[in-house]
């Protein structure tokens, strides 16, 4: 399944902290993205969120890591659903406050519906940000 391939292959890619320059090939160009986050309430794009991960993955949290539980792929849909948990720790620039030495432990779920080219064209992140800020002192 080409479609769920490059699923995974977007979120290693994304959720490793690559940037957009290692997801870019395998979205398509003004693929959207959402979030009922308040901590993610202006990205409204794939790429400005594979940045986002960036900055919190390789400057605010470099310990960042995350651990997949489970992946699937609906072919009548084209939704592919991944449920992880990520780990990490605010030891460097960046969030709302200086770093506070806190950790996170906190679960989400992608819901990346990929288009006819086999490319993720929506992303959409089920996160309970509340929490994982409280752990990490930022509310």
């Amino acid at each position: 399944m080409p479609a769920f391939d490059n699923a995974r292959r977007f979120f290693a890619a994304c959720d490793g902290a690559q940037g957009w320059a290692a997801c870019e090939a395998l979205v398509e160009p003004g693929a959207t993205f959402a979030c009922q986050a308040a901590a993610l309430q202006d990205i409204t794009t794939v790429a400005d969120y594979c940045e986002w991960m960036k900055g919190i993955g390789s400057v605010t949290a470099p310990d960042a890591s995350y651990v997949l539980h489970g992946a699937s792929f609906d072919e009548e849909s084209r939704v592919a659903l991944f449920f992880a948990t990520i780990h990490l720790t605010h030891t460097g620039p960046g969030g709302p406050v200086p770093p506070t030495g806190r950790d996170t432990s906190s679960d989400y779920v992608y819901a990346l519906t990929m288009s006819a080219n086999d490319k993720v064209e929506r992303l959409e992140k089920v996160w309970n940000d509340g929490w994982a800020m409280a752990e990490l002192g930022w509310a």
